[in-house]
């Protein structure tokens, strides 16, 4: 199955933990995890800026990340979807990357759902709707 895990979870992956770290081991594992170029920046930013991450480690999950994920380029949503438009690269890439589902704890996302039939879903409810769907 074709997943995209959106910035937030991979942040909370990296820096505790818990359900999103286990949710990215098992996605990469079991799973087709897809992103962009777009939203690896965006992971950048956030986890040097807002996490003060040392650069050098930023760029060692980057580049596994680069390499373990199907990178896809998205198009700009016409007309844009979400409340949050800098949500809507997350959107896009899940449709250019033709995935079942985005994973993500943005309420301006998971309100989508679903969004051109992919499903929205929080990393607490992705276990359940895998069983079903997996």
């Amino acid at each position: 199955m074709r997943l995209l895990l959106d910035t937030n979870v991979l942040v909370a992956a990296l820096v505790a933990r818990g359900t999103c770290s286990d949710l990215l081991e098992h996605c990469v594992r079991q799973h087709v995890v897809v992103c962009s170029q777009s939203l690896l920046n965006e992971l950048r930013n956030v986890l040097e800026r807002k996490f003060s991450q040392r650069a050098i480690d930023v760029r060692a999950a980057l580049h596994l990340f680069a390499e373990t994920f199907t990178l896809v380029t998205p198009d700009t949503l016409d007309p844009p979807a979400c409340r949050d438009r800098d949500d809507d690269v997350v959107l896009a890439t899940a449709v250019a990357g033709e995935c079942a589902a985005i994973i993500t704890g943005d309420e301006d996302l998971l309100i989508l759902n679903p969004f051109r039939g992919i499903q929205v879903l929080a990393p607490s409810a992705f276990w359940k709707w895998e069983a079903k769907h997996g």
